[in-house]
């Protein structure tokens, strides 16, 4: 099967539009003041309106409260939210259960223990996104797991991998984890925040030949 393709903090028409191009499977818009890749509510709706049908649209938040969080999905429209902080399973759960949207949460991992904590999102999500422990922001710090942390290992629910993947090294943690889906954020900038449209689409292509 083949491997699922996210570019994240995509912020312009022009690298939305690339990443459909060159054959990613989801794009994914930060909404979180501090991130360089931040983009409005009325800028992610109208950058996900760019978005063709055959491919998902990620809405990424950061510890919202739950008014602004669904006033936000509703704007935007996203087909997936993706909570990136510290949220609780239950309120995740209950957000699964109510917004009709798939509801994904990243989960930084530094050792074996931090899969075991993972669990208890087990049931409240769609899909758990493997990164890397949290640096100065909660994601798009460009650094890697240890993958071999999940070579082999038996993942009870849907799952993808994150944290410092690039053109380079794709290839290789794919090899590594087998995972259903890649995602990539600073491994395709060329600044922090500016999508590089060449590294984008070696990217994906990195991905198809692994």
């Amino acid at each position: 099967m083949q491997t699922g393709i996210k570019i994240c903090g995509l912020s312009t028409p022009e690298t939305v539009d690339a990443a459909v191009a060159a054959g990613a499977t989801h794009v994914g818009f930060v909404h979180f003041e501090k991130s360089p890749r931040h983009v409005s509510v009325e800028q992610a709706a109208a950058l996900r309106a760019r978005v063709p049908r055959e491919v998902k649209s990620v809405l990424l938040t950061v510890n919202m409260d739950a008014v602004s969080h669904i006033r936000a999905l509703d704007a935007v429209k996203p087909d997936i939210a993706q909570a990136h902080g510290n949220e609780r399973a239950e309120y995740l759960g209950l957000l699964r259960k109510n917004a009709p949207v798939e509801v994904w949460k990243a989960c930084g991992i530094k050792n074996a223990q931090s899969l075991e904590d993972v669990k208890r999102y087990h049931g409240a999500l769609d899909l758990i996104l493997y990164d890397a422990a949290p640096g100065v922001l909660p994601g798009g710090n460009g650094l890697a797991l240890d993958w071999d942390l999940l070579a082999g290992y038996q993942h009870p629910v849907p799952w993808g991998l994150a944290g410092g993947l690039t053109p380079d090294n794709v290839g290789d943690a794919i090899r590594t984890t087998r995972p259903p889906l890649v995602d990539v954020s600073s491994g395709v900038e060329s600044a922090p925040g500016v999508k590089d449209v060449d590294l984008i689409r070696a990217f994906c292509e990195a991905v198809r030949a692994a």
